[in-house]
């Protein structure tokens, strides 16, 4: 995976495609009934609800949850080593391409509409989806539990909009009898959504920024993952092009592997020098044709040594 992969037009149709297939039990729409196959013990990277009626596979968020919820703690070795393996290998690329509310707010985006850029607090407060994933998704789970002794996967219940889009609202509209026991759980979480959905036409990936504790996890990976962004300050211009059209907000020339970069080669794709590079090995060129100029200059003769042999 290089350059080309990340220059080309393919990164909407790769979403696209990831959430047709991560969702593909179209039964489960048409039904309303949720896929019970054995596919639903294995997580699958990006942020797709359990319930969705047509997914195939679990979302890690979810399962995290719902193993620190369980009325014997253990610690969640498969999804921990899952959450380490995806980030190890790909860090936040999979918030660009392999998430499919990820998806929806890069759709929504494309609305015309006057955008917000960045603002007061951004930065502060995407501090907050750490706090999210901290609270929400691990101590409360964990530390809550009922007289049965089970917790409640608060993020799920609570906050997370996939899960109303994907999963609520397909339910609710394939079973008119569960439409009778909706409440203000519910009316709580559509108003969640909207606000996203609403933010998404004029702010890039409101929930990705602020929000989501996916997106928080595989952060922490960035500058350690298989797949980085490199910059070769030798053919950097520093005109700032890459800043401008990065519209996570990252100065790749200053941080190119920020915690907020979601690899969706935008500033790959707008540098005019090609000073900037994305995928695995990304540096491994640049090395051999320094070794090739290198090796070219001690084998040409100097000035000196020109006139010395004649």
């Amino acid at each position: 995976m290089d350059n080309q992969f990340l220059q080309n037009k393919l990164r909407g149709w790769i979403q696209g495609a990831w959430t047709v297939v991560s969702n593909g039990y179209l039964v489960g729409f048409v039904k309303g009934r949720i896929w019970q196959g054995d596919s639903k013990s294995v997580c699958i990277p990006g942020l797709n609800c359990y319930s969705c009626p047509g997914a195939l596979c679990a979302c890690p968020i979810g399962s995290l949850q719902a193993e620190l919820a369980a009325r014997q703690i253990k610690f969640p070795l498969y999804v921990t080593g899952f959450l380490l393996a995806f980030g190890a290998l790909f860090g936040r690329f999979v918030c660009g391409f392999l998430c499919p509310f990820g998806w929806v707010q890069d759709l929504l985006y494309k609305i015309p509409s006057k955008k917000i850029g960045a603002f007061k607090y951004d930065r502060l407060l995407r501090y907050l989806k750490f706090v999210v994933l901290a609270v929400l998704v691990i101590l409360l789970p964990a530390l809550i539990k009922n007289a049965a002794g089970v917790g409640t996967p608060w993020f799920c219940k609570l906050v997370c909009p996939s899960g109303t889009l994907f999963a609520g609202i397909p339910l609710l509209l394939a079973n008119p009898s569960l439409r009778s026991v909706v409440g203000f759980l519910f009316s709580w979480k559509m108003a969640i959504l909207i606000l996203i959905l609403g933010l998404s036409v004029f702010l890039y990936r409101p929930f990705c920024k602020y929000l989501c504790p996916l997106g928080a996890a595989y952060s922490f990976f960035n500058k350690v993952s298989f797949y980085r962004l490199k910059l070769d300050e030798s053919a950097c211009t520093h005109c700032g092009a890459c800043k401008r059209s990065c519209k996570m907000g990252v100065d790749p020339t200053k941080a190119p592997d920020d915690m907020e970069c979601i690899r969706c080669g935008d500033c790959v794709k707008n540098c005019p020098t090609k000073a900037l590079s994305a995928g695995f090995l990304t540096g491994k060129r640049k090395i051999s044709v320094d070794a090739s100029e290198s090796k070219k200059e001690q084998t040409e003769d100097t000035p000196e040594e020109k006139v010395n042999s004649k």
